[in-house]
C-alpha cells in the first residue's frame, strides 16, 4: 500500500536546490559556454563537470549545516568570527551578489533586446519592475515561489534542449571533452572564467537558510538523518539540471559555430545572430532570447534571497524586502547603465 504521508515527507525536501540551481544558468554562464564552445569545441565540457561536481559539493556541505544546526551559514560565520571579520565578509558578499546581478540584468535586457528590439537601457530599466513579481510570490507561500522556478526551469531547458537538437551534436566528440584537455594557454582563462560562472557565492548562503526551514524544530537524529540524504538527492538532481542546460549551450556553440569555423563567436548577441543564419530558422534563435531572458529574470530573483539572508546574517539586520529589492537591482542597474553610456551598446559584453 502507498505510504501517501511518507511521499508527502519526503516531497517536502525537494524545491530549495533548484532555487539555488537557476543561479548556475544565469547569462554569465552563458557567456562563459558560447566562447568556449565556439573557440574550443567539445574540449573543454570536462571543466563544466569539474565545476558542477564542485558546486554539489558546497551547496551540499552548506545544506547539511542549515539542516544540522538550524542555522545559515552567515548566522554561524557571526557567532564565530570577531566584528571586524564579520563586516568584511558581508562586504564580500554583498560585492559577489551586485556583481552577479549585474551580470543578470544585462542578460535579461539583452534578451529582450533580440527578442523585441527592445533598447537595452529601456530593457535594464524595466528589469526594476521585478519586485513586484518577486513579492507577489512570496504572498502565496514560498511552495508557490519554489514551483515559479522550477516553470522557469523548464522554459530555460526545453528552449536550449529544442535549438541543440537542431545543430546535429556529436555524442562521441561530447564524450571525448570530458578527458582533461588544455587545447592552449589562452583557454586557462575560458577555464577559470567557466568555475567562476558556475560556483556562486551566495547561492551558498541562500542554501543553508532555506533547507533549515524544511526540518521541524528539536528534529531527532533520524529525522536529521533523513533531512540529509533527500537534500542531497535533491542537490544532485538539480544542480546535474543546471549542468546539462549549461552543456546543451556549449554543444550549439561546438557544433554549429566550431564545426563551420566560425571561431569568434565571444558574444550571446553573435550566437544569436548566427543561429538564425546558419539554421535558416526563426524559431530557433527567439526560443534561444526567451530562454536567456528566463534565466535573468529568475536568477536575480534568487539574488535578492541571498541578500536579505547575508543582511539578517550578518548584521543582524532587517529591512522591508521592497527596499531590499530596490538597493540590489540600483545597485546592478547604475554600473550596468553606465557602462552603455560610457563604452557603448556594443561593449556592453
Amino acid at each position: 500500500m502507498i505510504n501517501f504521508a511518507k511521499i508527502k515527507r519526503i516531497i517536502a525536501f525537494f524545491g530549495p536546490a533548484y532555487i539555488v540551481s537557476i543561479g548556475y544558468m544565469d547569462p554569465g554562464n552563458w557567456a562563459t559556454d558560447v566562447m568556449s564552445g565556439s573557440r574550443y569545441g567539445y574540449a573543454l565540457v570536462w571543466v563544466l563537470l569539474l565545476s558542477n561536481i564542485m558546486a554539489i559539493c558546497l551547496q551540499s556541505l552548506c545544506s547539511r549545516l542549515g539542516i544540522v544546526t538550524g542555522k545559515d551559514l552567515a548566522q554561524i560565520n557571526r557567532a564565530i568570527y570577531p566584528k571586524y571579520a564579520n563586516y568584511a565578509l558581508y562586504a564580500l558578499a554583498e560585492l559577489a551578489i551586485i556583481a552577479t546581478d549585474i551580470a543578470e540584468v544585462l542578460g535579461m535586457a539583452l534578451g529582450l533586446n533580440l527578442l523585441f528590439g527592445l533598447p537595452l537601457i529601456w530593457g535594464i530599466l524595466l528589469t526594476v519592475l521585478d519586485t513586484f513579481l518577486f513579492l507577489i510570490l512570496l504572498r502565496f507561500g514560498f511552495k508557490v515561489f519554489e514551483i515559479f522556478i522550477i516553470c522557469f526551469i523548464s522554459i530555460i531547458s526545453g528552449g536550449l534542449f529544442f535549438v541543440a537538437s537542431l545543430t546535429d551534436p556529436e555524442p562521441v566528440k561530447i564524450l571525448g571533452g570530458l578527458v582533461p584537455s588544455i587545447p592552449d594557454k589562452d583557454a586557462i582563462l575560458i577555464m577559470v572564467g567557466i568555475i567562476g560562472a558556475t560556483v556562486m557565492p551566495h547561492n551558498l548562503y541562500l542554501h543553508s537558510a532555506i533547507v533549515k526551514d524544511k526540518v521541524p524544530k528539536n528534529p531527532t537524529k533520524p529525522t536529521i538523518k533523513r533531512a540529509i540524504f533527500w537534500t542531497t538527492i535533491d542537490n544532485i538532481i538539480a544542480l546535474n539540471f543546471a549542468l546539462f542546460v549549461n552543456g546543451a549551450i556549449l554543444v550549439i556553440a561546438a557544433a554549429l559555430f566550431y564545426s563551420r569555423g566560425y571561431f569568434d563567436v565571444d558574444t550571446i548577441t553573435k550566437a544569436h545572430h548566427l543561429l538564425k543564419d546558419l539554421l535558416h530558422s526563426d524559431l530557433a534563435p527567439s526560443l534561444f532570447a526567451i530562454a536567456l531572458i528566463a534565466a535573468g529574470q529568475s536568477s536575480t530573483i534568487t539574488g535578492t534571497l541571498a541578500g536579505q539572508v547575508v543582511m539578517d546574517g550578518y548584521l543582524n539586520l532587517k529591512i522591508n524586502i521592497v527596499y531590499r529589492r530596490f538597493f540590489t537591482r540600483l545597485c546592478a542597474v547604475i554600473p550596468a547603465i553606465s557602462v552603455i553610456l560610457v563604452f557603448g551598446v556594443t561593449n556592453v559584453t
